[in-house]
């Protein structure tokens, strides 16, 4: 019987040695390291909890592509190694968040709509052209995988953050934003579990 398209992939072995991995890796490092600049200072101007939890998820991610790209060459122990930090770099990223958002409806909040609109369609350029890029090397080891995972999350989190910009413009409230700040944090930690799960089972076959 045929696998489930919804079924992890079989590991490629050989991927995590592709050069066009490499490249792909540095293309999406640069990209997220520019991203959370633009975001962070839109998101502190814009008054939003979600574009500056995005701002800090492109952050993440650019210290896990050089992660990613440090281990590349690695043995796949070292590789697994190296997820499970970004396994705990995106449980903490999903802690802060959530704890930021509690914070943010306690304070008070007044989002930018159009400042959120804007950025949040450049971050979801920008994320799914690298999701793009790494679609095709998902089904590699943990660390391989992760990096597919935070792409492919990145993009959901970016149009959520566009539903939540027209969230703020349609009833005038901070709520919006700060419920999406809270999904974000839900993709975090899903993201969290798949590859920590994945790594683990790597090392319990070294």
């Amino acid at each position: 019987m045929a696998k489930s398209c919804c079924q992890t992939p079989e590991p490629d072995s050989a991927a995590h040695n592709d050069p066009r991995w490499r490249r792909v890796l540095w293309i999406a490092l640069i990209a997220n390291a520019a991203m959370f600049v633009v975001e962070m200072i839109a998101g502190v101007a814009a008054d939003s909890r979600s574009l500056q939890a995005d701002a800090l998820d492109f952050f993440g991610d650019a210290a896990n592509y050089a992660i990613s790209l440090g281990v590349a060459g690695m043995a796949l122990a070292w590789r697994a190694r190296a997820a499970l930090v970004k396994a705990a770099t995106m449980l903490a990223f999903g802690i802060w968040v959530i704890g930021y958002a509690i914070y943010g409806l306690i304070a008070g909040a007044n989002p930018e709509p159009a400042t959120m609109g804007l950025v949040g369609t450049l971050a979801l350029a920008t994320n799914a052209a690298v999701a793009l890029m790494l679609f095709r090397f998902r089904a590699g080891d943990a660390n391989m995988r992760s990096v597919w995972i935070c792409s492919r999350n990145d993009a959901i989190g970016n149009i959520a953050v566009l539903g939540a910009a027209l969230g703020v413009f349609g009833t005038g409230q901070a709520w919006p934003d700060l419920l999406v700040a809270t999904v974000m944090a839900g993709l975090a930690f899903w993201g969290s579990v798949e590859v920590f799960g994945q790594a683990r089972q790597e090392l319990a076959h070294e």
